[in-house]
């Protein structure tokens, strides 16, 4: 089979991840995207970067965006500056996705303020540098990236599938394809701890829950997909990984670059056809690079009794037809 562009870039990382193979898969791209009018956005982790630039092509499209941070000046900020680009407004909605009560409350908040949401964007993500704890106790990026994504993500899909067709685009990492997911290791010791590696976990474990919710949201007219930007200049880079953000320099892709996946993902009608994938640069990629990091679906089914026992979520009847939250 010869060998395409795409595949040379991908083999390379490097050249796949950075703003080279961008620019170069790009050229192919349709220039014109759907229009959203009448739809309606939820993105977490809206006030900077990725989910920023996310909001603001999104709302240029025509659907309302409702973003969500944690950081009520920050959030006030982004609010207007979506705004200005939308002909259908932007809200905005505060709370600390490491904080089970918060997420229930913000669900609570969402599910009477938007009447529809067409594609929920999980893109909420730390990367702490010291072993830091949430108010429930967990390990932070375990607390933001995992738990929060899963119980905010199940008590909103009732009302997504009241939206259907909808979408739900969660924001993973190129750091997924080191680790294995490893429930034992989620919520890693003091001793042991390496921001970089807990992170790398959350996002492993992100791809394989988006997997688990393609099964059970199977035939509603909900799809699930995880997404990987590619490597990013944003503000979290700098502040979490500041000799990467030095080493890579010009090679990082801009925010914009880095959403594109997200607003493809939500606008394209292709992503309806399949559900469970992990994507970059809009084409579905294999989720693994290393036969270590390969797990059997008795691991797999374990991850999801894990993050309900740990937000203490249990499926109204009905769920996720059901509206009870």
């Amino acid at each position: 089979m010869a060998l395409t562009a795409d595949g040379v870039l991908e083999g390379s990382i490097v050249g796949s991840f950075t703003n080279l193979g961008y620019q170069i898969r790009s050229r192919d791209w349709d220039s014109e995207l759907p229009e959203l009018h009448g739809s309606t956005a939820i993105i977490t982790g809206a006030t900077s970067g990725i989910g920023l630039a996310a909001a603001k092509r999104i709302a240029g499209l025509g659907a309302r965006v409702a973003l969500v941070g944690r950081n009520e000046q920050k959030l006030d900020t982004a609010v207007d500056e979506v705004a200005a680009g939308s002909d259908n407004g932007a809200v905005g909605y505060l709370a600390d996705l490491s904080s089970l009560d918060e997420i229930r409350r913000l669900a609570a908040e969402l599910l009477a303020g938007e009447e529809r949401i067409d594609v929920l964007v999980n893109n909420a993500s730390v990367l702490a540098p010291e072993r830091t704890t949430s108010v429930d106790g967990f390990e932070l990026a375990l607390a933001t990236n995992l738990l929060g994504t899963f119980l905010l993500t199940n008590l909103l899909i009732p009302r997504m599938v009241r939206s259907a067709p909808a979408r739900i685009v969660t924001v993973s990492s190129g750091g997924m394809y080191t680790e294995r997911l490893d429930i034992a290791g989620l919520d890693m010791a003091a001793e042991e701890y390496s921001g970089a590696a807990a992170y790398a976990r959350t996002k492993r474990a992100q791809v394989v829950l988006t997997e688990l919710w393609a099964d059970r949201i199977e035939g509603t007219g909900v799809v699930a997909h995880s997404m990987h930007p590619g490597w990013v200049n944003t503000p979290g880079v700098a502040a979490s990984l500041p000799t990467f953000r030095r080493v890579m320099g010009p090679l990082l892709r801009h925010a914009d670059q880095g959403a594109d996946p997200i607003v493809w993902l939500w606008a394209d009608g292709d992503a309806l056809e399949s559900s469970g994938e992990f994507w970059m640069d809009r084409q579905p990629r294999a989720k693994h690079r290393l036969k270590r990091t390969e797990a059997d679906d008795a691991e797999t089914d374990l991850l999801w009794d894990f993050l309900a026992d740990a937000t203490g979520w249990v499926p109204p009847e009905g769920w996720p037809d059901s509206e009870a939250t």
